[in-house]
């Protein structure tokens, strides 16, 4: 029986969609499998002067054995280069303002934002302004980057999707990575929050102002010299909300308005115990830097291995964290001194009030006259588009970026804009030998300014700034805009080393850091405030530090993995205390799903989840009012961040002063019930109601590739790490949120680095084939301790020198 011509001819189709589906995917593939990074066999290379090893155990960990600190920077950008080329470009890019060339307009208003600060121009400045050694040692780090990138098979695979050819790396192209961490770390050099509260004094009467944004000595926890006073409400005559023409209206849409009040902000937990509380007698260090999440992470493992003769034994050997586009160990240990970082908040940048010639619009007054402004005209190449030209003002200060409340130019002093912030000093923590040494280098590196923990082999832990940019500041207040134009008014020069704060070895043998306010007086003057952390996290990691006499790197394992709700507790009380009485039916369940409280953000938490929700609307309800006197002048006001308000909110439903009510209630038992009500009403309207909002459904941990969301659903999916619920919150040691957390955690005691513990998420490598992509990742969700120092050896390269 023969088969009809039809079949055939439908068969041979399947059959020639079936070949052509395994093409693309071999193709694919193949492709794909081109840009993995070389783990095994030897690699001949022109930069080092004699081979270097490079192993990587089951993480991807690599370890570089060299016989010099030199071509192991070689060796280090050539290994960063082959595993993370596209996430180093994405850096430097979104620093320079240069995104847009490489995915579109849809990054334009970042490059725009970005490229007013002419960070391209200031990191060339600031490599040509570097000491020779440092210069040598990133031109070693760039000719092993461009090695590596010049030895794949294939460009990245990043670039055959985006259609675009990789460019080279450039010496100055390491101080683009670290101006990438200032906007990161100093609100994406936007200083907006002064500018909110520019806003605030324009419309609301100081006092009042200033009661608004108290810091809340409740949840202080410095380091030294005693927390602030507490808030005080400003009396009737001082500000009336019933008699200040306040609308319900307006107060409603102002409520819609207010963003969460625990935004995710750029932090981090760092914390130390000496060795006579330690039970290896050295001291030990913890630290988990809290940044955006992604794939993979913004840290590499590594182990450097090389002869030093300021080593014990002659040989130096550092394990930690390096920063791709970066030759330094960024947080590590070198057997002698282990170190960390929190970001510090001080406060970093200053806007300057800039007074135009009313003849010559482009001169503008100084304290000697009138000078020119510096105009520039940046070319923002677009790809599939025109180019974008942003005319750029320049200021002796900084660029013109904003008006101050009356429409007054103002100019932007900020420390990322002076090529001096910038450079690798950090480097020579690898040879620190003390806490006492490491704290010394602290002041010297060109970095953003941050909390600097170190702890070492001999017992000894300290704290300082590390940073060498905190400006002086004369005759003006740093909190509001001024007149630098008057004569000894401004920055007036650099805090010198022995100006910064410094703490060594505490009598209780513990410090910690979490983002808060560190010290008081005159040294919080030097560093300034730039919207410390309200502190609930440093509180609680202090008192976790004092519930314990002895210590192992695993006991500061679990206080970082703290996901108790100290924080809450008050708000629990209190949602339980204003429902006691309501005949509601919705209300009745609300109170009875949050009466038995677990103390606890776990993703399985309906507890947790409400109570959250209520402490949310209740800061919306209560702000409402004032923001939107605020916004009917000036629509783009958000209240200043972070957690600013919590003093004032929690003394005002506490004192329940009828002057600051929003009309809109008889009473504050009424907007407690409404807050109440509104939480009900729009979770319990879910589906499976109040009883199925768990925190788990929200706090999730959305960490995904950075070009996943362009991508059909399928492919993004295989792209991203799997979207798991995590424990943990904003204000308590263990702080997640979706796409947001601890981009490491790291648990050492120098001279023990083998009962060390590295946690990492989102893997080593950014290729989806390669056994690294996503290596580690479950472990740092579940918690669970990964060893910091490298397993077996599963690969070995070795970059031989190429015959001359």
């Amino acid at each position: 029986m023969t088969t009809k011509p039809r079949f055939r001819w439908f068969r041979a189709l399947l059959i020639l969609v079936l070949l052509l589906v395994i093409a693309l995917f071999a193709t694919g593939w193949w492709l794909l499998s081109g840009s993995l990074a070389k783990l095994d066999g030897q690699q001949q290379v022109n930069g080092p002067q004699h081979p270097v090893t490079i192993t990587r155990d089951a993480l991807g960990t690599a370890t570089f054995t060299g016989q010099s600190r030199d071509d192991i920077s070689y060796a280090l950008g050539y290994v960063h280069a082959q595993e993370r080329f596209f996430p180093m470009d994405l850096m430097r890019r979104v620093a320079a303002g240069e995104l847009s060339e490489l995915v579109g307009s849809a990054a334009l208003n970042t490059d725009i934002q970005h490229r007013r600060h002419r960070l391209r121009a200031i990191a060339e400045a600031a490599y040509a302004a570097l000491a020779p050694e440092q210069k040598h040692t990133l031109d070693l780090y760039r000719d092993g980057v461009n090695a590596g990138l010049a030895n794949l098979r294939e460009k990245p695979w990043e670039y055959l999707l985006l259609k675009a050819k990789p460019r080279p790396w450039r010496s100055e192209d390491t101080m683009l990575v670290i101006a990438a961490m200032y906007l990161d770390l100093n609100n994406d050099g936007l200083n907006d929050r002064e500018l909110h509260i520019a806003q605030m004094r324009a419309v609301l009467p100081e006092p009042l102002v200033n009661f608004l944004i108290s810091p809340d000595p409740n949840w202080e926890a410095p380091l030294k010299d005693g927390t602030s006073p507490s808030p005080v409400i400003p009396a009737a005559d001082v500000f009336d909300l019933r008699k200040s023409g306040a609308q319900n209206g307006n107060a409603k849409l102002a409520a819609t308005s207010i963003a969460s009040v625990d935004r995710a902000y750029p932090g981090s937990n760092s914390f130390a115990v000496a060795g006579s509380v330690s039970r290896t007698d050295s001291a030990i260090l913890a630290n988990d830097m809290h940044l955006g999440l992604r794939v993979p992470d913004i840290w590499f493992r590594a182990r450097l291995r090389y002869p030093d003769p300021s080593a014990p034994k002659g040989q130096r050997d550092v394990m930690g964290v390096t920063l791709p586009g970066t030759p330094a160990v960024v947080v590590g240990s070198n057997g002698q001194v282990a170190w960390g970082f929190t970001n510090s908040y001080g406060d970093w940048q200053d806007w300057g009030r800039i007074q135009r010639d009313p003849h010559d619009a482009n001169r503008y007054k100084v304290p000697d006259g009138w000078t020119a402004i510096e105009p520039h005209d940046e070319i923002i190449s677009i790809k599939g588009a025109a180019p974008y030209t942003l005319h750029v003002e320049d200021t002796r200060w900084g660029p013109i970026l904003d008006k101050d409340t009356d429409g007054t130019p103002l100019a932007l002093a900020w420390i990322a804009d002076q090529p001096r912030a910038y450079n690798v000093a950090m480097m020579q923590l690898e040879h620190a030998s003390s806490v006492a040494a490491a704290l010394d280098l602290a002041p010297t590196f060109g970095m953003p300014p941050q909390n600097f923990l170190a702890a070492d082999s001999a017992g000894h832990i300290g704290w300082t700034i590390a940073g060498n940019s905190i400006p002086l500041r004369t005759g003006f207040d740093p909190q509001r805009p001024a007149d630098w134009s008057q004569p000894n008014t401004g920055w007036t020069g650099w805090a010198t080393p022995s100006q910064y704060p410094r703490i060594e070895n505490p009598a209780d043998g513990r410090l910690w850091t979490a983002n808060n306010r560190t010290v008081g007086s005159d040294e919080l003057a030097l560093l300034g405030e730039g919207g410390h952390d309200v502190g609930a996290r440093a509180q609680q990691i202090r008192d976790d530090l004092r519930a314990r006499a002895d210590f192992g790197p695993g006991n500061l394992l679990d206080i970082q993995l703290d996901d108790h709700a100290q924080f809450l507790s008050r708000w629990q009380q209190l949602l339980q205390t204003t429902l006691a009485n309501v005949q509601d039916p919705s209300l009745n369940q609300l109170r009875q799903l949050t009466a038995a409280w677990r103390n606890q953000a776990a993703p399985d938490s309906v507890d947790y989840r409400l109570v959250h929700a209520f402490r949310d609307e209740v800061h919306r309800l209560v702000l409402a009012p004032f923001t939107a006197q605020i916004q009917q002048r000036f629509a783009d006001f958000e209240w200043p961040g972070p957690g600013n308000q919590e003093a004032a909110v929690w003394m005002l439903i506490q004192q329940q002063p009828t002057h600051l009510l929003d009309p809109a209630y008889h009473d504050w038992h009424a907007l407690l019930i409404q807050a109440a009500r509104n939480v009900a009403d729009t979770l319990g309207k879910q589906q499976g109601g109040l009883t199925a909002r768990t925190w788990g459904e929200v706090n999730r941990a959305g960490v995904r590739h950075p070009l996943s969301r362009a991508l059909p659903g399928f492919i993004g999916r295989w792209l991203d790490m799997p979207d798991e619920p995590l424990p943990g919150d904003h204000n308590m040691p263990r702080v997640a949120s979706p796409g947001f957390g601890a981009s490491e955690r790291i648990d050492v005691s120098p001279g023990h680095e083998d009962e060390g513990i590295l946690e990492m998420p989102g893997g080593q490598s950014d290729n989806p084939l390669s056994p690294f992509y996503g290596a580690g990742h479950e472990d740092w969700v579940r918690g669970r301790p990964t060893p910091l120092m490298p397993g077996e050896d599963r690969h070995t390269l070795v970059l031989e020198p190429a015959p001359q």
